[in-house]
C-alpha cells in the first residue's frame, strides 16, 4: 500500500506536467504546420516522443521556433482548466477524431488558456507554470513522418 501511494504522488510530481506540455507541443505544430496533432505520442516521465504527418522536412531553424514557441507558452504562467461539454457542441471546439467510438456523450476538454483546447481524460498541472522548460532532444523526419523526443528540464 505504501508504495501504491508513492507512485501515485511520484506521479502528480512527474507525469502531468510532461502530458501538459504534449498538449501545447501540439498546438504548436497545428499553428507552425497547418499539420494535425500528433499521430502517435509516447509520454514518459524521463522523456516522450511525438510524431506528426509533414508535407516536408522542417528547417533546423523551424525546429528551434517549434522549442521556443512551447516554451514562450509555458512562461505565460497559463491557466489549465477542465470543463464537461456535450460531444454534440464539443466538435466545434476540439478535433474529435482520435475519440473511441464508445466514447461518452458528455466529453472532458482540457483548456491552456486561449491556447489549446483537447478532449483528453490524462491528467495535466494546473498552470503552465508547473512544467518546467521544454527540451527538444533529437528529431528526425522520414516519409512525412516528423518524430520528435523531448524532456523536460527545470
Amino acid at each position: 500500500m505504501g508504495l501504491e501511494i508513492q507512485l501515485n504522488e511520484h506521479n502528480k510530481q512527474e507525469y502531468p506536467p510532461m502530458h501538459t506540455v504534449e498538449h501545447i507541443l501540439n498546438q504548436t505544430m497545428v499553428r507552425m504546420f497547418g499539420c494535425p496533432r500528433s499521430k502517435n505520442a509516447h509520454i514518459e516521465r524521463k522523456k516522450s516522443k511525438c510524431d506528426y504527418l509533414l508535407q516536408e522536412e522542417p528547417s533546423a531553424e523551424m525546429m528551434a521556433e517549434v522549442e521556443r514557441r512551447v516554451n514562450e507558452i509555458i512562461d505565460q504562467h497559463l491557466p489549465v482548466t477542465i470543463e464537461f461539454i456535450p460531444k454534440t457542441e464539443a466538435g466545434a471546439i476540439v478535433d474529435l477524431s482520435k475519440l473511441p467510438d464508445d466514447a461518452s456523450d458528455m466529453l472532458r476538454i482540457v483548456r491552456i488558456g486561449n491556447y489549446d483546447a483537447c478532449a483528453c481524460i490524462g491528467t495535466h498541472v494546473s498552470n503552465t507554470s508547473e512544467i518546467g522548460h521544454f527540451k527538444m532532444l533529437t528529431y528526425d523526419y522520414t516519409e512525412g513522418r516528423l518524430r520528435m523526443r523531448f524532456k523536460l528540464i527545470e
